[in-house]
């Protein structure tokens, strides 16, 4: 080869983007080749990344301080009412200690309480309340999950979602105006002439009661275990229906083999955060309950709350034992409510993070 037609290689002058990665290389149109490593010294060096300053910024700074401050007052307003609480019941504590849990009198003229009744009444209600709302919950979410068209399935989520947004004692005087009569006249006798020889259901149709609390608390918690339980079946990942119907699987057997079982921990949650809500209701039930402190198996008889006895009797109290008994009542049941919800949104989380992974 002439001499002449040789090409120096080291006064080629190529562009910096016809090279490749460090460590590969790289084909021009005319058959030059570069080798990587005098396409990195020829290379400038790229500069580092700035490093955020965020955090050094006075308005994020600020803004820091004020979502911490609010968040620490909702904790600070909870602590707040929880040693209130303590300080005025401390009376009834140190005077009846643990009786006042297992006692079933009243009595505000010997000075003698017991919150037996009360408490009693209060899971009794709620658990019935949670039994008939639970159910029908749970099938209206796999509705409108799984069954409903598309274009009605918003629509009657919203209406569904309604009913936790009527006030209690809408559905108080609704109860008392419509419901206590259909349950006295329709119901209870129905109940008390074919199941009355057994402790459930018996005694007199009177309306009022345990049996009606129930009904309207049903009423009340079904909003939460309908759309609770409708975004957790939601959340459950379309590759599990869409392998199980690949298989030859119907809509019914995905549901309850697939679906259910996915979302069994976020169910329960919206069951136990209905039940928290059923415990601290107050108007509603306190309208139809009766309010006497008797305990009995019966659902027709009369009852009360802790929440139904705290409205009735704070107004009566006229010595410090008497006001420190209310105040301890009050104590069970802020303390009941904070456990149960605290529990239901364990349950969701746990529901939650797994979707996320």
């Amino acid at each position: 080869m002439d001499a002449s037609k040789t090409t120096n290689l080291s006064s080629v002058a190529v562009p910096p983007s016809t090279f490749v990665q460090p460590g590969a290389s790289s084909r021009r149109p005319d058959g030059l080749r570069v080798l990587a490593e005098q396409e990195e010294a020829i290379r400038e060096p790229r500069r580092a990344p700035r490093a955020l300053t965020g955090a050094r910024n006075p308005g994020d700074r600020m803004f820091s301080w004020v979502t911490t401050a609010f968040a620490a007052l909702v904790i600070l307003t909870l602590l707040l009412m929880l040693s209130v609480l303590v300080k005025q019941s401390w009376l009834s504590v140190s005077t009846f200690g643990s009786t006042f849990l297992t006692r079933d009198t009243w009595d505000p003229v010997r000075n003698i309480y017991g919150a037996r009744p009360a408490i009693l009444g209060t899971l009794y209600t709620s658990f019935v309340a949670l039994l008939l709302a639970g159910a029908v919950g749970i099938l209206v979410a796999i509705f409108l999950t799984e069954m409903a068209p598309l274009r009605i399935r918003r629509s009657l989520g919203f209406l569904v979602e309604l009913l936790g947004a009527v006030p209690s004692i809408v559905y108080g005087l609704w109860a008392l105006f419509v419901l206590v009569p259909l349950v006295r006249d329709y119901i209870q006798p129905f109940l008390v002439n074919h199941f009355g020889n057994t402790p459930l259901f018996s005694g007199y149709p009177l309306g009022l009661g345990v049996f009606t609390a129930s009904v309207i608390l049903a009423i009340m918690i079904l909003p939460t275990i309908a759309s609770i339980s409708r975004d957790v079946l939601a959340a459950v990942p379309k590759a599990q229906r869409e392998a199980m119907l690949a298989l030859g699987a119907t809509r019914w057997e995905v549901t309850w083999k697939v679906v259910i079982p996915y979302a069994r921990s976020g169910i329960i949650g919206s069951l136990i955060l209905a039940l928290g809500r059923a415990i601290g209701e107050t108007m509603a039930v306190q309208i139809v309950i009766g309010n006497t402190l008797t305990i009995s198996a019966s659902l027709f008889n009369l009852g009360t709350t802790m929440p139904a006895t705290l409205v009735t009797q704070f107004s009566e109290a006229t010595g410090d034992l008497y006001k420190s008994a209310l105040m301890e009542i009050g104590l069970i049941l802020l303390v009941l409510t904070v456990l149960i919800n605290a529990a239901a949104r364990l349950l969701v989380w746990s529901v939650t993070r797994r979707y996320r992974a």
